[in-house]
C-alpha cells in the first residue's frame, strides 16, 4: 500500500491524536505568522517615521571645550602670579557663527531644511509689556548704572531693566516654538528667509490685545543698553501655550508674552555691531536620521568653521522616542519567533515519539513484509505535513487579528515606558527654548518647553499597519515546514533500529 496512503488513512483512524496535532500546529504557525507581521510593520513603521521626523543637527559654541581653555588659561595664569592675587571665575564669552559659515553646512547633502537663531533682550518703547508679579527689574535702576546685573546670555554685557526677549530665527514656521506646538500663529503671516532684511514681528495675542495692536500696526523697541531703536511692523500675531519657568515671575523678559520673533538681522541690530550677519545657533533638519553620521563626517570638511569654537550636536532624541518602541516590538517578535519555532518542535518531536512507541506493531508488521524503513518515516512526515500544511490555512486566516491586538497593545507598553524615560532625561534640545539657543524664550537656566512640546504634539505612532504579505506566508511556511522535519527526524532514529521479529516477539 502506499505510504501516503496509509498516512491518511491513519489519520482518520486516529481522529483525536490528529486534532492534537492541529491544535498544536495552528498555535504554533499563528504565534510565528504574527511574528513575521509584527515585525515587517514595526520595521516599515519604523522606516516612514525616519524619513518623516529626520534628525537635527545643531552648530553652536562649544561652551564644554571653551570653560576648559579658560579654567587652564586661569590655572596656567595663576601661577606665574602672586598666590594673593584672587582669581576671577572662567566667564561664558560670546562667539557668533558667521552666517557665511552657515550657509556652507546648509548646502551639504541630506540637508531637508535648516533654521538660525539669534536672541537677545530688549525694552518695549511705543508700547507696554506684560509685567511679571516680581519684576522690579524695570523700577531699579541704580545697578544699572553701577554696572551691575544680570548677565546677558549671548555675552552682549550687563542689563537690568529689559523687559522683552527678541528671538531673531531664519524661519518662524520652522522653529521650535511653532513646529512644536509651543507657539501657534492665529493672525496675519510668518516670518520666513524673504523677510531676511525687512523689520518685521510678531507679537504674542495677550501682548497684542492689552496694547490695542493688530497686524499692520507699528511698534518701536530698544536695545537693553538704550542705544539703538529699531521701528517693527507687525506682520503676525501668536498664541503660546507656554507657562515659562520658576524666573518668569521675576523678570518681564523671561514672560513668554513678552516674546518677539524677528528675523536674525533685526536682533543682531539690537545686539551692535560685532554680530552683524552672525547667529548663535545653526539647526539643520535631516532628511533622513540615518544621515546624521554622514551629514557630520561632510560637515567636519568644511574649513569656512572654525572647528575648535564651534560643535555639531547631533539629535534625533525625537525619533529616537517615536521610533524606540517600534523597535522594541519588532525586537520582541523576532524573539517571539524564535521561541516558538523551537518550542514547537521539540512538542512536535514528542508527540510523534509517543506515536512511535504506540505504533512499533503496526510498524514490525510492515517491516516484517517488506516495507522500507525510508517509507515509513516518509509516512510519518506526510501525517504531520498534511497537518501542518491545513495549519497554515488557517493561521494565514487568523494571524492578522491575532498581530494586530498584540501588536497594539505592545506598542502601548513600550510608548508608555519610552515617554516616562524621556521625560525624566529631557533636558531641552536642539533649537530649544534655551536663552541664547533657538527659540530663545527661556531665560538663565532656560525654559525645555520648546523642546518638550515638539515631543508631545508629535503625531506618535500609536498603531501598527499588520499586512499579512506573502513574503511572511513562505517564511511561516518554511519554518513549519522545518518543524514537521524536525519533529519526525528526531523519533527516524528510533525507526531505523526498530527489528520487526523482535517486535513482533515481544508483541506475542
Amino acid at each position: 500500500m502506499n505510504f501516503m496512503k496509509r498516512a491518511l488513512l491513519s489519520m482518520k483512524a486516529r481522529k483525536g491524536r490528529t486534532i492534537l496535532q492541529l491544535i498544536i500546529f495552528t498555535v504554533v504557525s499563528v504565534l510565528i505568522l504574527s511574528g513575521f507581521t509584527i515585525q515587517s510593520a514595526a520595521n516599515k513603521s519604523a522606516e516612514l517615521a525616519r524619513q518623516e521626523l529626520g534628525g537635527t543637527v545643531t552648530l553652536s559654541v562649544d561652551r564644554e571645550k571653551q570653560m576648559q581653555q579658560q579654567q587652564e588659561e586661569a590655572s596656567s595664569s595663576s601661577d606665574s602670579d602672586d598666590s594673593s592675587t584672587s582669581k576671577e571665575p572662567p566667564k561664558f564669552e560670546s562667539s557668533p557663527i558667521d552666517i557665511s559659515s552657515a550657509d556652507d553646512l546648509a548646502d551639504l547633502d541630506h540637508v531637508k531644511s535648516y533654521n538660525y537663531y539669534s536672541s537677545t533682550q530688549a525694552l518695549a518703547d511705543s508700547f507696554d509689556p506684560i509685567e511679571s508679579s516680581g519684576d522690579s527689574s524695570s523700577s531699579d535702576s541704580s545697578s544699572s548704572s553701577n554696572g551691575e546685573g544680570m548677565q546677558m546670555p549671548d555675552g552682549g554685557g550687563q542689563m537690568t531693566n529689559a523687559d522683552l526677549t527678541i528671538s531673531g530665527l531664519l524661519d518662524s514656521a520652522t522653529s521650535t516654538d511653532f513646529d512644536g506646538g509651543t507657539s501657534e500663529l492665529v493672525e496675519g503671516k510668518a516670518i520666513t528667509s524673504d523677510n531676511a532684511d525687512d523689520n518685521v514681528v510678531l507679537i504674542e495675542q495677550t501682548l497684542a490685545e492689552e496694547n490695542d495692536l493688530s497686524v499692520g500696526d507699528k511698534i518701536t523697541i530698544k536695545s537693553s543698553d538704550e542705544s539703538t531703536s529699531v521701528e517693527l511692523k507687525i506682520i503676525g500675531i501668536y498664541e503660546t501655550n507656554s507657562s515659562g519657568d520658576d524666573m518668569a515671575a521675576n523678570f518681564s523678559f523671561l514672560n513668554p508674552y513678552n516674546e518677539l520673533y524677528v528675523p536674525v538681522a533685526v536682533a543682531n541690530t539690537l545686539k551692535g555691531d560685532d554680530y552683524t550677519d552672525t547667529v548663535d545657533s545653526a539647526v539643520y533638519t535631516m532628511d533622513d536620521a540615518a544621515n546624521i553620521d554622514a551629514f557630520e563626517k561632510e560637515a567636519k570638511k568644511v574649513s569656512s568653521v572654525d572647528w575648535d569654537t564651534f560643535k555639531l550636536d547631533a539629535n534625533d532624541t525625537l525619533y529616537q522616542q517615536m521610533v524606540g518602541p517600534i523597535e522594541n516590538v519588532a525586537s520582541f517578535s523576532q524573539n517571539v519567533v524564535y521561541i516558538v519555532s523551537i518550542a514547537g518542535a521539540l512538542i512536535l518531536a514528542l508527540l510523534v515519539m509517543m506515536q512511535v512507541r504506540e505504533r512499533k506493531y503496526e510498524m514490525g508488521v510492515l517491516l516484517a513484509i517488506g516495507e522500507k524503513r525510508s517509507k515509513l518515516i516518509a509516512q510519518f512526515f506526510t501525517e504531520i505535513l498534511v497537518v501542518a500544511l491545513i495549519s497554515f490555512v488557517l493561521a494565514g486566516f487568523s494571524s492578522h487579528f491575532v498581530a494586530q491586538v498584540a501588536g497594539n497593545q505592545l506598542l502601548a507598553q513600550q510608548t508608555e515606558s519610552t515617554q516616562t524615560t524621556t521625560t525624566t532625561q529631557q533636558a531641552g534640545g536642539p533649537g530649544g527654548s534655551t536663552q541664547g539657543g533657538p527659540g530663545g524664550s527661556g531665560g538663565p537656566g532656560g525654559d525645555t518647553s520648546g523642546f518638550s512640546s515638539l515631543t508631545s504634539n508629535q503625531e506618535e505612532v500609536k498603531e501598527l499597519d499588520i499586512q499579512v504579505t506573502l513574503e511572511d506566508m513562505l517564511k511561516m511556511g518554511g519554518i513549519g515546514i522545518g518543524i514537521a522535519f524536525i519533529a519526525v527526524a528526531l523519533p527516524a532514529a528510533t525507526i531505523l533500529r526498530m527489528n520487526p521479529k523482535t517486535i513482533l516477539t515481544k508483541q506475542e
